[in-house]
């Protein structure tokens, strides 16, 4: 950062550039509007039509046209003859996004000759409401209920609140609601304690009944087996779900039921907490599998379910041939996942996300039945804030020649960035390489400690890199802010006070942060494998290089800047970091060099 040369170009700035800058910034705001707004909720609901793709693509057109939402995911399912959508946005835009794909559907898809394979009880089957962000489940439930008596109201479908919406024990569970199938609700529906929440007590023929509720995040995942018994499969599914199987006397399967006191039969339960499921047969896959609901991803991770339907499968002389996930999950599901699979196998977890998402994908079989990709599945990449990132998502070319240009951005507190960014990554390269070499199996899991503790570094350099571009960006949008009047003058100096002081703030996190990497590299170099030595030895180079260019960029900003106190201290603060890094790289380097240098 060079805010002196900033200041006194700014007017000479090619008038091409500065619609340029507005234009990203604008965009910046935009997406900042929509990603990182207040509240967020997730709809996920699913319509019971998995054929006919105008159908879907009418619906989810519904969902699409209205501002302040996001669609993420359509996943139809010819088998089962349904489809799950998720959508994100705020409350309000949520509810009417829905109502409007609610209403679509009841126009759309016929219910009296729909079949399929999973349970359903109308047009539009389920429709949950999830906090995201911002928001609890009490204020979600009550989207839920504006969600269910505009619907109850509008389009004369009964509509039951489940989960957390729900008005009593019963109807918190959708499978209690949905007992009986759209088959069974013209007869259930007159009984008084199935008397619908919203909408009229008589069934709707076309459209069905509707569940709409508030819940946490689900995970819908199916294990496929090598078999086409369906009940072989549930009673795989009976072993693992929470709820069990009905105890019986001698015979697991033909024994008398075993009751309570109340007639009501006892149950034995199954090996996982917080997971609905059921054997079934899927035609279009020619397998049976095991489907399941991951009702709280906390208790029970998507690792663990499949390795106790691996688990009971192989002991009922079954076995596990993939999996599948329906709709999206969090990155969180499928990096646990993928390190509990490298650590079963006493490899380094200290390595890149998407590497260890491979693995998941790879040891679940999720990409057995059609191609799994990520960048479509998980929820963090489909929201992601890549068009704020917009430098390190440049190829190396690319990068270096947007540094070349003309425009002053992106300048050393960038390079400084990406070039400690290089430093903590060979450290945790070295980490990684002497994780795995050969006789060091005993000391696998603090190399892969170690790799983990320099990922960590090297993402947060990297988004430095950008943040520091923004922060010149900052300074430019405060230069630009009218002068006319005393009050604008005002706002424009505190708004130039703040930039700067942020432009301040940024490189002397790079230097921070760079310095982290000393403990890393330090420790490879005594204890890391002897033949990458002279990788640690230019982590450290790097590691000097970023914490120096940083500390350039604080220095010519602090000139700027007003505030004596901060300055000072700032300052200080910088030299001090400076020193110790002089002292500690050339350490380093002294090692790399007595181990490494040619024998006379």
């Amino acid at each position: 950062m060079r805010c002196l040369l900033i200041q006194k170009t700014a007017a000479q700035l090619n008038k091409k550039l500065i619609p340029l800058l507005l234009e990203a910034i604008n965009l910046n705001l935009h997406l900042l509007q929509i990603y990182n707004m207040k509240q967020l909720i997730e709809c996920v609901p699913n319509f019971s039509e998995g054929i006919d793709l105008e159908v879907i693509k009418a619906i989810t057109d519904e969902i699409e046209s209205v501002d302040g939402v996001k669609l993420l995911d359509v996943d139809p399912g010819k088998a089962t003859n349904r489809t799950v959508v998720t959508f994100v946005g705020t409350p309000n835009e949520v509810v009417d996004a829905a109502f409007k794909a609610i209403k679509k559907a009841s126009e759309l898809i016929e219910m009296s000759s729909h079949s399929g394979e999973h349970p359903r009880m109308g047009a539009t089957d389920v429709c949950p409401l999830i906090p995201i962000s911002n928001i609890t489940m009490e204020e979600t439930v009550k989207y839920a209920e504006k969600l269910g008596e505009r619907v109850g109201s509008e389009l004369n479908i009964p509509i039951y609140l489940y989960e957390s919406a729900a008005r009593n024990e019963e109807r918190k569970n959708l499978a209690n609601i949905r007992s009986g199938e759209y088959e069974g609700f013209f007869q259930k529906i007159s009984l008084p304690e199935w008397a619908p929440d919203y909408g009229p007590s008589e069934f709707n023929k076309s459209a069905g009944a509707t569940a709409i509720g508030a819940r946490d995040f689900l995970v819908a995942y199916n294990v496929n087996l090598n078999t086409t018994s369906v009940r072989r499969a549930n009673a795989v599914a009976f072993d693992i779900r929470e709820k069990g199987r009905v105890k019986r006397e001698g015979s697991p399967i033909t024994g008398k039921i075993v009751r309570d006191e109340k007639g009501e039969p006892l149950r034995v339960p199954g090996k996982l907490k917080s997971v609905k499921a059921i054997g079934w047969f899927i035609e279009e896959y020619g397998i049976a599998q095991i489907s399941m609901n991951l009702t709280d991803i906390k208790v029970t991770q998507l690792h663990t379910a499949f390795e106790a339907v691996r688990e009971s499968a192989n002991k009922r002389g079954m076995r596990v041939t993939g999996s599948e996930l329906v709709g999206l999950v969090p990155k969180k599901v499928l990096i646990d996942a993928g390190k509990y699979f490298l650590e079963k196998q006493e490899r380094s977890v200290g390595i890149s996300d998407e590497e260890i998402i491979k693995i998941a994908v790879k040891s679940l079989g999720l990409d057995e039945l059609s191609e799994f990709d990520p960048k479509k599945k998980v929820i963090e990449y489909l929201l992601s804030e890549d068009d704020l990132r917009p430098l390190v998502k440049k190829d190396l070319i690319s990068f270096a020649n947007e540094t070349a240009s003309e425009s002053p951005a992106p300048g050393g507190g960038s390079i400084a960035a990406y070039v400690g960014a290089l430093g903590a990554s060979l450290g945790t390269m070295v980490a990684n390489l002497s994780a795995h070499k050969r006789g060091w199996d005993d000391q696998w899991h603090f190399f892969s400690q170690k790799a983990q503790e320099g990922q960590k570094l090297k993402d947060k350099l990297l988004y430095l890199v950008d943040e520091d571009t923004k922060a010149f960006n900052k300074i430019i949008d405060a230069i630009r802010l009218p002068k006319s009047t005393g009050q604008e003058k005002k706002a424009r100096i505190k708004a130039l006070n703040d930039a700067t002081k942020y432009a301040i703030q940024i490189p002397y996190e790079i230097m921070e942060t760079a310095f982290k990497s000393y403990d890393l590299l330090r420790t490879m170099t005594d204890k890391g494998n002897p033949a990458s030595i002279s990788d640690g030895g230019v982590g450290a180079l790097c590691t000097h290089t970023a914490i120096y260019g940083a500390y350039l960029n604080v220095i010519i900003n602090c000139n700027d800047f007003d505030d004596q106190q901060f300055v000072s201290a700032t300052i200080q603060k910088a030299d001090d970091l400076l020193s110790r890094s002089k002292k500690i790289h050339e350490e380093i380097l002294e090692k790399t060099i007595q181990a490494t240098y040619p024998k006379k």
